[in-house]
């Protein structure tokens, strides 16, 4: 289980072991900003270990840069702990706050990688106050890993009309 996005970030993912940091950019119809990925080696990686942390979205506020809030809301549309629905407030340097509503996937593996991807709630996210921060236009992204590497990659942009 996978969408568009992270089609295209596998896609664009070295078939060679990188012995050092590997970052692509590209763009993509219909979208304001450059999608990437980055992957980087490194040793001791556990792969279930470290997916297993990203879909703990409660504990991200701490552990995660420029994360002010993240907590799960409950939804019968989606079974932890494979899939969660989240809300999340991010601070941007420059834009400021962005806050969104999405769901993160546990997908599994996937040519040779443990990949966790999240995906915008588009009405979830066109509910929420502007007042609290700029609305996220579109988000997408993902976690990839597998032992020895770590990859994330990111397709994201604030509503236009909210910064």
């Amino acid at each position: 289980m996978t969408n568009e996005f992270v089609q295209r970030v596998l896609q664009r993912v070295p078939k060679n072991s990188p012995t050092d940091y590997r970052f692509e950019k590209w763009s993509h119809s219909g979208k304001a900003t450059l999608e990437g990925f980055g992957l980087l080696p490194i040793e001791g990686v556990d792969p279930d270990s470290l997916i297993r942390r990203v879909m703990d979205i409660d504990h991200y506020v701490g552990n995660i840069d420029h994360v002010e809030e993240s907590r799960a809301i409950a939804d019968d549309r989606y079974s932890p702990p494979q899939q969660v629905r989240f809300y999340q407030k991010i601070s941007i340097p420059v834009l400021g706050s962005i806050h969104q509503e999405l769901v993160l996937t546990d997908a599994g593996e996937i040519d040779g990688y443990r990949v966790a991807f999240w995906e915008l709630l588009g009405p979830e996210t066109d509910a929420l106050s502007k007042k609290v921060g700029a609305r996220s236009a579109y988000s997408d992204g993902a976690w990839l890993a597998k032992p020895g590497y770590v990859g994330y990659a990111l397709s994201s942009a604030p509503r236009r009309d909210d910064v």
